[in-house]
């Protein structure tokens, strides 16, 4: 499988790659007595989980099945994200412990896809370093893997298809779920917004929006099916091109027992109808992912953010005039790229001010290709730790204070698994995205159930079950 390198497939020509795998996948399962098994594993944002169930999907339906377990797989995908470098530095460890597997069986498939695949300096250096991977493809190629697993398979040669040929958003698709209680949706794909730390607009593309009678049907189908929890995607919902408040009133009108969460809404587009919509929702959760990146005006422009603090707070106060107590989590960068530390303790006081039930905070990465990484990087790795370690510890004061606010009320709640509290407790999430451990009998999993709040911790909320 390392043969010869091909920068894209346009010299394949077989449309019958479909049919060609199918049956050799048949003729595989008469040989080995078993299916040929796929291992696909996702990394990064809940896009790239869809992504990869939808990548399942394809591969199922030319007969494959799939494993957890790299010793038993016959093709292995990696389906990579670019948001970060660890996640980057993951994917190459990973690939490097696959290179005796490779040498002990030479049929074996190894590829790579997605955000971290489609950026050149990358697939150039699984190129020359990573010779065991024989299938690297970007964010548009989906569409052809067919073609190019085939080609692998077929001819031994290495297929690179870093295409950035816009495609139409393909609605005929099978997705194997990882999840049988909750489910993503991705309402659009790609961004406009550029921000100067950001490489998905890169990687992912412009803003494609999918038809709203197609989010629709595919919500309303999984609601058939069972599922409790639907998340809707995009990069920024709110620029949805066909109407974020309108879509989630129409999803709200679905029959069935079942809740409506969504993200990310980039604060310059989240207004008062967005607001209003999720107050007035029957099923759509109380709860904003709300996305500020600094509590600094001056390292917000450098981001190129387009908002300031005062416009952020104005959808924060909005909401909490309506209701004192909805529900807000947001996203932080610790030592963007001329930050000082002054400003990044106006991150500190943001915190204090808007009382989020969560935060998501990250070190500064730099990405090759922003303009964020052209700037000066005057602030020590050592120096992001510590104001990291500053924020987290503001934040946990903060929501030990905060969560208090549900003590005593009765919240409904989804359990997904077994808790973190005892061997007899049961964790899930209330409608405002909060951790809740409640003492339950498993049966309850994956059934919304009423629970009253009788201790609030600084990462969860502890209750006692309702029963009804």
């Amino acid at each position: 499988m390392t043969g010869n390198f091909s920068d894209n497939t346009d010299n394949i020509n077989d449309e019958n790659a479909f049919a060609k795998l199918s049956v050799w996948s048949e003729e595989y399962e008469k040989t080995s007595g078993h299916k040929p098994l796929a291992l696909v594993h996702s990394y990064g944002c809940q896009q790239n989980v869809s992504d990869g169930e939808k990548i399942k999907g394809m591969l199922s339906k030319i007969g494959y099945g799939f494993t957890d377990d790299v010793n038993e797989a016959q093709f292995i995908l990696y389906n990579t994200c670019a948001v970060r470098e660890n996640a980057e530095d993951r994917v190459f460890g990973n690939l490097g412990d696959l290179k005796h597997l490779k040498e002990n069986d030479p049929e074996l498939v190894i590829g790579v896809c997605g955000c971290m695949a489609q950026q050149k300096h990358i697939a150039e250096k699984i190129k020359k370093t990573y010779r065991q991977v024989d299938l690297v493809f970007g964010t548009f190629a989906y569409n052809d893997m067919y073609k190019m697993l085939w080609e692998v398979i077929s001819r031994r040669r290495r297929i690179f298809n870093l295409s950035e040929n816009h495609v139409d958003i393909n609605e005929d698709f099978l997705q194997l779920r990882d999840d049988r209680i909750k489910a993503f949706v991705p309402i659009m794909y790609g961004c406009n917004n550029f921000c100067t730390y950001c490489i998905v607009p890169y990687v992912r593309g412009r803003e494609r929006s999918r038809k709203p009678e197609a989010v629709i049907s595919e919500v309303t189908s999984l609601v058939k099916k069972g599922y409790k929890e639907i998340t809707l995607l995009g990069q920024n919902v709110n620029s949805y091109s066909y109407g974020f408040p309108q879509l989630l009133r129409d999803l709200d009108m679905i029959e069935g027992d079942f809740r409506i969460r969504f993200m990310s809404s980039h604060p310059k587009d989240a207004s008062r109808e967005l607001i209003d919509v999720i107050l007035d929702g029957k099923k759509i959760c109380r709860h904003l992912h709300l996305p500020v990146q600094a509590g600094s005006d001056r390292i917000l422009k450098l981001m190129n953010r387009r908002y300031t603090v005062e416009d952020y707070l104005g959808i924060i106060n909005y909401a909490r005039e309506k209701d004192p107590e909805f529900s807000f989590t947001t996203d932080l960068i610790v030592g963007f790229p001329g930050e000082t530390y002054e400003e990044f303790c106006q991150t500190k006081e943001l915190i204090k001010k808007v009382k989020y039930d969560n935060i998501y905070s990250f070190v500064y990465s730099r990405r090759s290709g922003t303009k964020a990484a052209e700037m000066e990087n005057n602030i020590s790795d050592k120096q992001k730790g510590l104001w990291l370690r500053e924020l987290l510890l503001e934040q946990r004061e903060v929501t030990s204070v905060w969560l208090s606010r549900f003590v005593g009320k009765t919240l409904r709640v989804l359990p997904t698994g077994e808790g973190r509290t005892g061997s007899d407790y049961l964790t899930g999430k209330c409608d405002e995205d909060i951790i809740v451990e409640v003492k339950a009998d498993k049966k309850y999993i994956g059934k919304f159930i009423q629970v009253r709040i009788t201790k609030a911790m600084n990462w969860a909320l502890v209750g006692e079950l309702v029963e009804e």
